[in-house]
């Protein structure tokens, strides 16, 4: 399994209005051949930690062609600033369950 974690800072204000863009851009993500699930801690009021997991690399890579305009589209509009990328790599330890 492979992990990317970032970090965004939205808006507050247009992620009251946002659920539909971000049930879109979840709908989209999920639908990625590879695509393993996703965390994401509020931290602060519209401070989010997103751990997005793939069955590989290559996975997340292939991906790229339709999150990089889904984000660009659904996402960043409702950002105060773009998100930064904090890395990526292999799992080396998980227990999650699905509930």
């Amino acid at each position: 399994m492979y992990a990317i974690v970032r970090e965004s800072i939205y808006d507050t204000a247009a992620l009251e209005h946002g659920q539909a863009r971000l049930d879109e851009f979840q709908a989209l993500h999920a639908g990625q051949d590879g695509y393993a699930g996703t965390i994401v801690v509020e931290l602060a009021p519209g401070r989010w930690l997103t751990v997005n997991l793939w069955s590989s690399a290559d996975a997340a890579s292939a991906a790229l062609p339709v999150m990089v305009p889904a984000v660009q589209r659904l996402l960043e509009p409702m950002m105060a600033r773009p998100s930064e990328m904090i890395g990526a790599g292999r799992v080396v330890l998980t227990d999650l369950r699905r509930s």
